[in-house]
């Protein structure tokens, strides 16, 4: 479905956060660093297999950790920054008429960070993993935010980095998608995202073009 040409017909946009709205890199990196201390492990040969394994479409974060049998540090979130486009597109969308949603995997604490980084306005429902008690990619999480939205599926769209968590199963519940390559998917084929995105993008300021 080409959602430029049905544009008219979605009202809502919901959009992940880590590495689609949130820059996490300093943050992952943070956290390996944390992970290695007091192994044998250096930074460039964990990220390096980090890499690798989003070139097989996997999550590369979550791969290293079982690859090299390493245990989960606390996340960082003060090592995260907001991308620089992200206001605008945001107020860009907004002005068009669509109402703008948060479905993410999220520590306690989302709605504070959204007013730290100063959007917290634009978003009229925001469902968090801790405040809901389901996680990405499992469908509740999506149609929970559908029901407070009040919103069909087919009149929505879900932005999102990763296709395992975002893109495949906000499509499965009937969403449209928009597949960001940010973040590790930057290194992913574009090919391993074609049946599940409606479309792919490499900035979120390409959405201004998309929705106008």
């Amino acid at each position: 479905m080409d959602i430029k040409k049905n544009s008219n017909s979605i009202s809502w946009i919901f959009f992940d956060i880590g590495s689609t709205l949130i820059d996490e890199n300093i943050a992952y990196n943070h956290r390996i660093h944390d992970m290695i201390a007091g192994t044998k492990l250096s930074f460039q040969q964990v990220h390096k297999k980090r890499l690798e394994f989003a070139q097989q479409g996997l999550d590369g974060n979550s791969e290293i950790i079982l690859h090299y049998g390493l245990k989960k540090t606390p996340w960082h979130s003060d090592d995260e920054l907001l991308y620089s486009d992200a206001k605008c597109v945001l107020e860009h969308l907004k002005q068009h008429g669509y109402k703008l949603g948060i479905i993410a995997n999220q520590i306690p604490g989302l709605v504070d960070r959204l007013k730290y980084w100063g959007i917290a306005d634009n978003f009229s429902v925001i469902a968090s993993s801790s405040d809901l008690g389901v996680a990405k990619p499992n469908h509740k999480i999506f149609e929970k935010a559908l029901f407070m939205a009040e919103c069909e599926a087919c009149n929505s769209v879900m932005v999102g980095d990763r296709l395992d968590n975002d893109i495949i199963p906000a499509k499965q519940c009937g969403m449209q998608t928009i597949w960001i390559k940010s973040g590790l998917a930057y290194y992913q084929p574009r090919e391993l995202g074609i049946e599940y995105a409606d479309i792919i993008v490499e900035s979120l300021n390409e959405l201004t073009n998309i929705f106008t």
